[in-house]
């Protein structure tokens, strides 16, 4: 099979590599409707084995702001991470201070990583969780399995 190389990255690109993140992270805050102020809201955790998305929407469930890994500047397997997620969570934290709100519920849905580092960084910035729920679907004896191949 002969041996796999591994190609470590230097600690300079890996210095510019979290400066990116950061620039990014500050960078897109710039939430177009803070006019209005809402005191509760939703945050809504979707994490895959490949990708973390954090949603805060209103009372209501409308979707007022989102981040996703890839989208904070995470690239390939590394959007899978609990670090990206934390990053991520951290992007909607910014954005509830913008918009005022203060208490949060949070819906945790999927089995990846960053689901518990995202909710570790929800609690940490400060914002009130009024409850979690896990909202991960989950069949109950779903559909017909298929018929057994026989050689």
């Amino acid at each position: 099979m002969g041996k796999k190389r591994v190609i470590q990255k230097t600690e300079k690109e890996l210095i510019e590599e979290t400066d990116k993140v950061e620039k990014k992270l500050g960078k897109d805050l710039n939430v177009a409707s803070t006019r209005t102020s809402f005191r509760k809201g939703r945050i809504y955790i979707s994490s895959t084995y490949n990708n973390t998305i954090v949603s805060l929407a209103d009372e209501k469930g409308n979707v007022l702001f989102w981040r996703s890994a890839g989208n904070v500047g995470f690239k390939g397997t590394k959007k899978g991470t609990s670090f990206a997620a934390s990053k991520v969570a951290q992007a909607v934290a910014l954005a509830c201070e913008q918009f005022k709100i203060k208490e949060v519920a949070v819906f945790v849905k999927g089995v990846g990583g960053g689901r518990d580092s995202a909710l570790k960084t929800i609690a940490a910035q400060g914002l009130e969780i009024e409850s979690i729920r896990d909202v991960t679907p989950i069949p109950h004896n779903g559909c017909r399995p298929r018929k057994p191949r026989r050689v």
